[in-house]
């Protein structure tokens, strides 16, 4: 029996008379999206306000990881919420205990945490972090990153969108090529051992462009807001040796992807890296408004009292949330599910794109994919205008969909950890038709 159900031609029309309104009161600057209003969403499902059930790939931009509304994670929010709503900078139990939590769900060498509210805010306090424990003050970044939309995470980020028409970025900021193994004009994927070109290339950009040593880099293991875009294997471990030779530290952007979306708990196990800083956001709440900065404690040793401080960082619903979220990876096993799950829906829509004309691309690891849609396989010019189409006519058929890249020609398959085989297999044959359907 299916799971999805759409009624009719969307939006429906509460979900009209809501969009409607809602555009105007509030400023309509998001993103391109399904018109649906979503009302309650469980698991991997949502029912919207006409009563419309989906099937969602988004996890709500890559946040549900444990599913949506997870009875064990809403239930300790709330009883958090009947003891304390916020203390800012006096302890609380559920602080200590989360960061103590958080620790010890971290790699052995990251034994320091602090809590924060936005991912933004946690790429901002590791550039201060770099900055201070080294006492340097220029940072490495790449052209295609992405580590938020406040202005000192934009400035780090390697993509136009978010500083598009504001003026100069914060200075002290260089960026580099990121490897794009499907867009690669100049070679960078098939450098020689170690990726020697690459790397040489990296020394020049340096040379011109430093005033001095650099206080470290910031890198993401995929470009997620790019187009799900994977560097070929042993990049990043050889980026890694690179800055620790030239006395550099370095930060690994997790925000998107930790906490079992690559198929390990954390992204950075694939390689065996051993970074001096990771931000944490999104999954580390699965909804309740969190992340994290974690490093060593060599590196944290820097800050005195009072000098990295957030308002409603740590507060005690978003700690009980941490900790509920940790609770159901260890008793879920969604890592392995994860793992399992996205080789499985990777192999299909691998298939799917030697069909299709427009599907170039297909790459992934873990339960997160992109789809890169093409004008044409040969020139590989980029399809926005088919990757919209997609988002609309997958929501027509039941399944969510949302796009990402450079070009905003990638849709991401993202859904909730929790997707089981039959949630999978309805999800993708709606893909299939939706994609197949281009061919007419």
């Amino acid at each position: 029996m299916a799971i999805t159900h759409v009624k009719g031609p969307l939006p429906g029309p509460r979900s009209r008379e809501l969009l409607d309104t809602w555009h105007s009161y509030e400023a309509d600057v998001t993103g391109f999206q399904a018109p649906v209003v979503w009302e309650t969403a469980r698991g991997c499902q949502v029912t919207d306000v006409d009563g419309n059930v989906f099937l969602d790939w988004t996890s709500g931009v890559l946040v549900a990881s444990v599913g949506h509304c997870h009875p064990h994670l809403v239930q300790a929010v709330q009883q958090a919420a009947t003891q304390i709503l916020n203390n800012y900078e006096c302890a609380n139990v559920q602080r200590i205990q989360a960061a103590k939590r958080l620790v010890e769900a971290l790699p052995p060498h990251l034994d320091k945490c602090f809590f924060l509210t936005t991912g933004s805010e946690a790429t901002e306090a590791a550039a201060r972090l770099m900055r201070r424990a080294t006492a340097r003050y220029e940072l490495l970044s790449f052209i295609g990153g992405f580590h938020g939309r406040t202005y000192g995470a934009a400035s780090m980020g390697g993509m136009a969108g978010p500083k598009r028409g504001y003026g100069p970025s914060l200075p002290g900021i260089i960026r580099a090529p990121f490897p794009n193994p499907y867009r690669d004009p100049e070679g960078w994927c098939t450098g020689g051992p170690k990726y020697k070109r690459y790397f040489d290339h990296l020394d020049l950009i340096i040379e011109a462009n430093a005033t001095g040593p650099l206080a470290g880099l910031i890198v993401e293991p995929y470009q997620g807001a790019n187009g799900f875009v994977f560097p070929p294997a042993g990049w990043l471990k050889r980026l890694e040796e690179w800055a620790r030779a030239r006395g550099m530290l370095v930060t690994l952007d997790e925000v998107q992807a930790s906490y079992g979306r690559t198929g390990r708990m954390w992204a950075m196990e694939h390689e065996g890296l051993k970074p001096d800083i990771v931000t944490i956001g999104k999954a580390i709440g699965c909804g309740v408004p969190v992340s994290a900065v974690a490093a060593t404690s060599q590196v944290f040793s820097c800050l005195q009292k009072g000098e990295m401080s957030s308002t409603l960082g740590g507060n005690p619903m978003a700690s009980a949330g941490v900790m509920a979220v940790l609770d159901i990876f260890e008793k879920e096993k969604l890592v392995e599910n994860s793992a399992a799950m996205g080789a499985y829906m990777l192999e299909r829509l691998q298939a799917l794109g030697a069909r299709s004309r427009y599907l170039g691309d297909v790459r992934g690891m873990g339960l997160v994919i992109g789809l890169e849609f093409v004008k044409d396989k040969e020139t590989r010019e980029p399809a926005k205008d088919l990757a919209r189409r997609v988002i609309v006519d997958s929501a027509n058929q039941g399944l969510l969909v949302g796009s990402v890249g450079m070009y905003g020609n990638v849709i991401r398959v993202a859904p909730p950890l929790v997707i089981t085989k039959d949630e999978a297999d309805e999800s993708l044959a709606i893909m299939e038709r939706v994609v197949m359907g281009l061919e007419g």
